[in-house]
């Protein structure tokens, strides 16, 4: 079977995503260097962001004959998209984008990226794949419950179920009281949503003396944060139902990028026809074979108005065999970092973020921690934030911290615990700060 008729672009659902699903690995391949010459040509050609860095690494896209020649570029890692802010990245015209997401940074910018309508076509393919690998058919009900807006994750499951032909109720998150109540009163199929927020869920369900294995709900989709078979098996108990991972970022797609099969259930297949996937050493950047942890590095390969050349995503897992979809490759199921990023109910978080809200108040010198514990279901996030010793006997302190604890519910989207220190207080670094304490119980 030839994938000739396989392109970036319109085609439709069930044409030409089972037709690549079904494809040999060495089909997989051979679409894959195709795909992968035009995209370094057209970042070369469109990005001078990329122009720029293939030249000082003096390669070209001429130079790419066969896809482990791909390591002879360079990669792109998050600063470059800062430094870009907003619209430097595109490789087309800013009237041809048909839509701009972003997510947060650590300076205060967002990462802002674009879609043609070829793109936003794409995306919603990959995504409808997604729900059906899960379990999704078309006429279930789907509720909708990761947040619409900036973030990727609502729209990206929404344009998907729609193409796969399912019934979307577009929630979003919060209100849980009222998810509890949509579930019970419009019995979907289906729940799109983050792992932890699933628990928070189960126990609205259990505070007002509803049974969960009696809900209608027959498979999750989560995703937008690292989460644990422990977890898993306690979701799938605990509603009857089967629980699937679903993987992908913003600077890659959104969601949708790589998504667990309920045959199996044994990693996540990654759509290797639309976005090309590597492991390297975090600290040397060294390829690494397939069966190897390390850091998981991503290259697109239909994408036209933000193509993405070896993005450092900074999670940990490893390539292993295609099993359900046997030309697809799997990634293992992410559950660490390579860098210091904290992902608290689908939201980044950097420590340098929390860093410059406190530096930009009169009573704080800078010194502080951040704890992450888990009380009940739901992880927390508690600021240890040391006071100036000019300041320490202000009777004020309380309030101050209740103002930084609103600042980053406004401005980052999450809900801290924020407590004033004594001064020298803290244990101080001679190297690197650790500011990170990650007091979680390990499933």
């Amino acid at each position: 079977m030839a994938l000739t008729n396989l392109r970036s672009g319109r085609s439709g659902y069930s044409a030409e995503m089972d037709e690549a699903e079904r494809a040999s690995r060495d089909e997989i391949i051979a679409l894959q260097t195709r795909r992968m010459t035009w995209t370094l040509a057209h970042a070369y050609d469109n990005v001078a962001h990329y122009r720029k860095a293939f030249d000082k690494a003096g390669v070209h896209p001429k130079d790419f004959r066969q896809l482990s020649d791909l390591a002879k570029f360079p990669f792109t890692v998050k600063t470059d998209l800062r430094d870009n802010y907003p619209f430097n990245m595109f490789a087309v015209a800013r009237e041809k984008l048909v839509r701009v997401h972003a997510s947060s940074g650590t300076t205060g910018k967002p990462i802002v990226v674009g879609y043609t309508q070829a793109d936003i076509d794409m995306w919603a393919d990959v995504m409808a794949r997604s729900i059906r690998a899960a379990g999704g058919r078309t006429g279930m009900i789907i509720h909708n419950a990761y947040g619409y807006g900036l973030f990727t994750g609502g729209l990206g499951v929404h344009y998907g179920a729609e193409k796969l032909g399912c019934t979307v109720v577009p929630v979003s998150g919060g209100m849980t009281e009222r998810q509890v109540q949509l579930i019970n009163d419009f019995r979907p199929d289906i729940i799109t949503v983050t792992p932890s927020y699933m628990l928070a869920i189960l126990d609205e369900f259990k505070r007002q003396g509803l049974d969960p294995r009696k809900s209608s709900l027959k498979v999750g989709i989560f995703g937008a944060e690292p989460w644990t078979n422990a977890m898993r098996a306690e979701i799938e108990a605990s509603f009857d139902m089967d629980a699937t991972d679903i993987y992908g970022l913003s600077e890659v797609i959104g969601p949708g990028v790589a998504q667990e099969c309920i045959e199996t259930k044994d990693g996540l297949h990654i759509w290797e026809d639309h976005f090309y996937p590597e492991v390297i050493d975090p600290e040397t950047g060294a390829v690494l074979p397939d069966g190897e942890k390390g850091e998981l590095v991503f290259t697109s390969l239909t994408k036209q108005a933000f193509p993405i050349i070896r993005y450092r995503t900074r999670d940990l897992s490893r390539l292993l065999p295609g099993t359900a979809r046997p030309g697809m490759r799997r990634m293992e199921k992410v559950t660490g970092r390579s860098d210091d990023m904290i992902i608290l109910r689908g939201v980044n978080l950097f420590p340098t973020q929390i860093e410059e809200i406190l530096l930009a108040t009169d009573w704080c010198g800078g010194h502080f921690v951040i704890e992450l514990t888990r009380e009940g279901r739901m992880d927390e996030l508690t600021i240890l934030a040391e006071v100036r010793p000019e300041s320490w006997n202000d009777d004020g302190l309380d309030k101050h911290a209740e103002m930084v604890r609103v600042h980053i519910k406004n401005t980052i989207g999450i809900t801290a615990h924020v407590r004033a220190v004594a001064p020298d207080s803290l244990e101080r670094s001679l190297g690197k700060a650790r500011r990170v304490y990650d007091k979680r119980p390990k499933d």
